[in-house]
């Protein structure tokens, strides 16, 4: 399989390439069982980023870096889920089209979850912003909530997203064309 290797936080990973399509294959970045690097990056990240009330991300492979960011920093978070539990009583949703999903996914926060927002100061977060797409999804979650948007940050930021002022990131990710 081929690979594309980076620095990230310091450190050396190979991330494999993934097809996205007939024209367009991506790294794939992924934190899941990588504690040394979610360590690493979510130190990196906060020293960039702004004071914030409350972590936020979306499920799934946010998580890692969202929970050790707030163990690190500000000691909340939350995470908007792909479902609903029995236990999230109304739930506020939002649609998302991303590019690393073949298919429209919703993402939730119950009531309870979302009041926590209201007049904090949220960081959005998430370990690759590639479209933004996720990133529009959980802005809305915290507008609607009430919550103050503080900033965006990722680990990374690929492609285009590279070229944004107003997300925090540590490394570009390339795309490679075909």
């Amino acid at each position: 399989m081929k690979s594309y290797t980076m620095k990230i936080a310091g450190l050396e990973r190979e991330l494999p390439l993934c097809e996205v399509n007939e024209h367009l294959d991506i790294a794939a970045f992924v934190m899941f069982g990588d504690v040394e690097i979610t360590t690493a990056a979510a130190a990196a990240l906060l020293k960039k980023c702004p004071e914030h009330d409350v972590v936020l991300t979306a499920e799934a492979k946010g998580i890692p870096l969202c929970y050790e960011m707030a163990r690190q920093g500000c000691g909340d978070y939350e995470i908007a889920r792909k479902s609903i539990k029995v236990y999230d009583t109304e739930p506020i949703s939002f649609e998302v089209n991303s590019i690393t999903t073949k298919a429209t996914q919703k993402l939730y926060l119950s009531k309870e979850r979302a009041d926590r927002l209201r007049g904090k100061r949220v960081l959005i977060v998430d370990d690759v912003i590639s479209t933004g797409a996720s990133l529009k999804v959980l802005e809305g979650i915290v507008n609607s909530s009430g919550g103050i948007i503080a900033g965006k940050a990722a680990v990374l930021a690929e492609g285009d997203a590279a070229e944004r002022d107003d997300i925090i990131f540590l490394e570009t990710l390339p795309l490679f064309p075909k």
